[in-house]
């Protein structure tokens, strides 16, 4: 029988190198298509130069099978996804990764229960997987808008999913020790409970790090399974399952705290806090709203030498990045200069701004993060926000708000701040927002693509 354990082994460098450079080059938006290609190639690689490991059985037809609906499923809802449904996609797909996770632990658990060592592995990356699975489904069907978007908080809450998550830890423990498979299905089933019990406690405003969150995990329970496969007769097929997933699970968990202090928030609070359970209540803000037709608007931008524009989920959810971009240049071929203003969490996802205007065809330099566009805030003419609401409240500077400390794009700030919103609601925190009813804001009020359409033919006439 030929041995093909050093093709394999060189193969797994090579893909481990590309996972590597394609994680590099998705830090910057300018070579993120080319990390995700040399990513996608990589593990294409692994999985095929998986066949030839020694062991496999000889269910080939069915592997086939598998990844021919899996891989044309993925394909095609990926072809067809609107970007205001990309936060849904990604929770989905994230969540069949930790599905798949549990269930390759569940199959080592009912085949190999006897092995201590890989046993516990299993059991850990079980645990993870189904977490991971459960709170994907209940953060889908939250973004999608099919169940209450805000935190959803009972009595005695945090004690009833205490206990569910040790009662099915302590039949993991006892699948271990006692080396049988009758406690995996109360295992499993209270794992799951587990799982949704967590992200149910998770408002819409935290789904950016929840989403990471869960990633990270779906991550770590991978690179669990690969030791766990290592191990076994299938070494080296293994190998790759455990690179990416401790890759996945480090960039992920990175991306987590990160987003997490994009909020001012720790990852306790945003797990276990309940934010947004609950709205806002008294403390009326003085000052009224205040609106402005379109062709006012559009003339104060024609006049003014910058424009910063903060786009925000209405902006995705009304498909106007492209008119955005038209804005834009019209705006330029007046001679006014034009920067976009990305806050970290405005959106469903970690960088869906940024997704959204370079697929309109923004050039990567005019994007600045809240760091490099803060201090600018203060010498600019005219800020036009686009559908954003909590990232931009001046309610995060006073003390008792719920978004206290939340670091926000400093807008107000500005002379005169446009704000383009369908109506009169609160943002995903359900906070009262101050910059409303601020002097130097205006309201235009409508369909975010509809409104800067109307800009754009008021700049063309004016």
């Amino acid at each position: 029988m030929t041995d093909y354990s050093p093709l394999i082994d060189g193969v797994y460098v090579l893909a481990v190198i590309f996972f590597i450079l394609g994680l590099r080059a998705m830090a910057s938006p300018e070579t993120a298509r080319r990390g995700i290609l040399a990513a996608g190639v990589a593990m294409l690689l692994a999985v095929l130069v998986t066949f030839l490991v020694g062991g496999l059985t000889n269910n080939f037809g069915l592997i086939a099978i598998g990844i021919i609906v899996g891989g044309g499923l993925g394909w095609y809802w990926a072809r067809v996804v609107k970007m205001t449904a990309m936060p849904q996609m990604v929770a989905v797909f994230n969540g069949m990764g930790g599905g798949a996770a549990a269930a390759i632990a569940a199959v080592e658990l009912l085949t190999a229960v006897s092995d201590p060592t890989n046993a516990s592995l299993s059991i850990a990356g079980a645990v993870i997987g189904s977490i991971s699975i459960a709170g994907s489904v209940v953060a889908f069907l939250k973004l999608q808008g099919w169940m209450v978007q805000r935190a959803v908080v009972f009595p005695a809450q945090q004690v009833l999913n205490i206990i569910v998550l040790v009662a099915g830890l302590a039949f993991g423990v006892l699948t271990v020790v006692q080396a049988t498979t009758v406690w995996l299905i109360p295992f499993f089933v209270l794992t799951l409970l587990y799982g949704i019990l967590l992200t149910l406690r998770i408002g819409g405003a935290d789904m950016p790090v929840v989403i990471s969150l869960f990633n990270a995990l779906t991550g770590i329970a991978v690179a669990l399974d690969g030791f766990v496969l290592v191990n076994g007769v299938l070494g080296d097929a293994g190998y790759a399952m455990v690179v990416a997933g401790i890759l996945v699970g480090a960039a992920g968990s990175l991306l987590t705290i990160k987003m997490a202090r994009a909020m001012n928030r720790s990852i306790g609070s945003v797990l276990f806090g309940g934010f947004g359970a609950k709205e806002e209540v008294g403390g009326a803000i003085e000052g009224s709203l205040k609106p402005i037709d379109s062709d006012d608007a559009a003339s104060l931008m024609a006049y003014a030498n910058q424009v910063i524009i903060a786009p925000g989920y209405g902006m995705a959810v009304a498909q106007a990045q492209r008119k955005v971009k038209e804005l834009a240049d019209a705006l330029e071929a007046k001679g006014v200069s034009v920067r976009f203003a990305i806050h970290p969490v405005a959106g469903r996802m970690p960088g869906h701004m940024n997704v959204l205007l370079a697929e309109a065809g923004v050039s990567y330099d005019k994007l600045y993060d809240l760091d490099e566009v803060n201090g600018q805030f203060a010498t600019t003419d005219v800020v036009l926000v686009i559908g954003a609401n909590d990232v931009v409240n001046p309610a995060a500077r006073r003390q008792g708000s719920p978004l206290f400390g939340m670091p926000i794009l400093d807008v107000d700030k500005a002379k005169s701040v446009f704000v383009i919103k369908r109506g009169q609601g609160r943002g995903f925190a359900g906070v009262e927002n101050d910059l409303f009813y601020k002097d130097n804001c205006r309201m235009l009020y409508g369909d975010a693509s509809a409104v800067v359409g109307r800009l754009i033919t008021a700049l063309e006439h004016s």
